[in-house]
């Protein structure tokens, strides 16, 4: 339910990026008014990373961590119920504003006192405020569970140092996200008490401070950055070892990498803050720490090339997007080390090169992650295999659509483009990069498409992929696919981090060389 609905949201949030980017496409277009597209844009960032993202990665987990722990089902089960109901009432409401004229229209971290009663009246940002505290209980909720089962119901033999490193990703994402979601809860509810009490938390003239929202939504928006990398990392250390033919190397390092970027997560948000000013000893502080995240993050991404090194590679879709993830991810992570210089970031902030920056990370590394998960294990969900072919096509259209549609606002944040303008004139040099960039919009909702055509194609064949089609080596695949309601048939003893191995193999197993 939670990877449906989540879905949903996603082709929403679709439809509102080629809304933007076709309004954006040539000079003085009048397809969308500055108040509607003030509106799309504010709800396609709300949407993409509040109601696609985070559920769709927690929707995998809550599939998939109880059965990679060999438990019969998550520790709390109408906690998750009243997680999902959360979420999808949440998305309903802020999106129902649409129907009455009133969708928030102030950015998807919608910085006051823009969002003052005085700047935006109406009903819009009560919309968006509460919608989001409906969300952020969903999430704390459903992150809770996720540390409860982790810790109660592992297998007999599971010790933290066995499981598979999907599970320690969704472990540290989940205390990220107990952390750092009452921050942002809190920042919404004194935005609604602002507007409807009359109190002044945000606004100078009664004694408040803009700031004040601006380091509340921060000490929670970049968190958020792990929140959503976190779970797409641990997919895809799942998915190389597989399609390597070849143990994960350093496992260790990359599960305590999680961790340590868990916790650097928590010190780099006034990054987002240097135009605003402050101290040299805190931009000192905020660019040292925002470029130390780099190194465990690094440290993920040399042990991933040395599992591909030396392996039998099997490049089937799930590897590709794996793949893909690796090089985005890695071009992201570069032009954030780049601006967390503050000369350099006071020079393009606000600008398209930021935007550039945080879709390579978010999408090409989240969304290309979560594709690889999609396609790794829909044969255990459904018990069907999604094409290869049209998984290929799928991958190779979003991966050029992809570059086509974000290289080039690195160029135009360059050329100094600002965000969130809804028309440019001509005769400033961004028109050409705008159009490319719109047909590449229009590639990723091919793409998209593709994906789709796939899923109900393969539902349609409804061939059997058999329990374990990938011959893979963790707890999951030793049951049915779909596995029966309560997972397992007996309880799962576990030796080693790759059980199936051992059981493949009685000869060679893997706890055999555990010293």
């Amino acid at each position: 339910m939670y990877m449906v609905t989540s879905f949903a949201f996603f082709l929403v949030g679709i439809g509102e990026a080629l809304l933007m980017r076709t309004q954006l496409a040539t000079p003085g277009n009048t397809l969308l008014s500055p108040e509607a597209y003030n509106q799309v844009f504010t709800m396609h960032g709300t949407t993409m990373v509040f109601l696609f993202l985070m559920p769709m990665l927690a929707g995998i987990g809550n599939y998939l961590v109880p059965l990679m722990i060999g438990a019969r089902d998550m520790a709390f089960p109408r906690l998750n119920a009243f997680g999902y109901w959360l979420l999808l009432f949440g998305g309903l409401f802020m999106n129902s504003s649409f129907l009455i004229g009133a969708a928030p229209n102030a950015g998807w971290f919608g910085y006051a006192p823009l969002t003052a009663s005085q700047f935006s009246p109406g009903l819009n940002i009560e919309f968006w405020a509460l919608g989001l505290f409906l969300l952020g209980i969903s999430s704390t909720a459903g992150a809770i569970n996720f540390i409860v089962t982790t810790f109660g119901l592992r297998a007999p033999g599971m010790s933290f140092n066995l499981m598979p490193l999907f599970v320690w990703a969704t472990l540290v994402t989940s205390f990220i996200i107990v952390f750092a979601m009452p921050s942002l809860t809190t920042a919404a509810v004194l935005l609604l008490i602002d507007r409807r009490l009359g109190t002044t938390f945000y606004l100078p003239g009664g004694g408040g401070d803009p700031l004040l929202w601006q380091h509340l939504f921060w000490a929670f928006g970049h968190p958020e950055v792990y929140i959503l990398i976190l779970p797409a990392m641990g997919i895809v250390s799942e998915v190389l070892p597989v399609f390597s033919r070849k143990p994960i190397f350093g496992y260790p390092f990359i599960a305590w990498s999680g961790v340590a970027i868990g916790i650097l997560g928590f010190t780099v948000w006034a990054h987002h803050m240097y135009a605003v000013g402050m101290p040299l000893v805190a931009q000192g502080f905020f660019a040292a720490t925002s470029m130390i995240v780099a190194v465990p993050t690094g440290v993920k991404i040399f042990n991933w090339l040395a599992t591909l090194w030396g392996g039998r590679l099997v490049l089937k879709p799930p590897m590709l997007f794996a793949l893909g993830f690796i090089g985005q991810f890695v071009a992201g992570g570069l032009t954030g080390v780049m601006l967390a210089t503050v000369p350099l970031d006071w020079q393009v902030t606000d600008s398209y090169f930021v935007v550039a920056h945080f879709h390579y990370t978010l999408v090409g590394g989240a969304l290309f992650g979560m594709f690889a998960g999609l396609y790794y294990w829909f044969p255990k969900i459904t018990g069907h295999m999604l094409g290869e072919g049209l998984g290929k096509l799928h991958f190779w259209l979003l991966l050029v659509g992809f570059n086509t549609t974000f290289f080039p606002l690195h160029l135009l944040g360059l050329l100094g483009m600002p965000r969130r303008i809804y028309t440019y004139p001509p005769g400033l040099g961004w028109e050409t990069l705008n159009l490319v960039s719109t047909i590449g919009a229009f590639v990723i909702a091919l793409s998209v498409v593709v994906f789709l055509w796939n899923f109900f194609a393969s539902m349609r064949r409804l061939e059997p992929a058999g329990d374990d089609p990938w011959d893979a080596w963790t707890l999951e695949w030793a049951t049915t696919s779909p596995p029966p309601e309560h997972n397992f048939v007996g309880t799962p003893i576990v030796r080693s981090r790759r059980p199936l191995w051992d059981q493949k193999h009685p000869e060679a197993p893997d706890w055999a060389h555990r010293h």
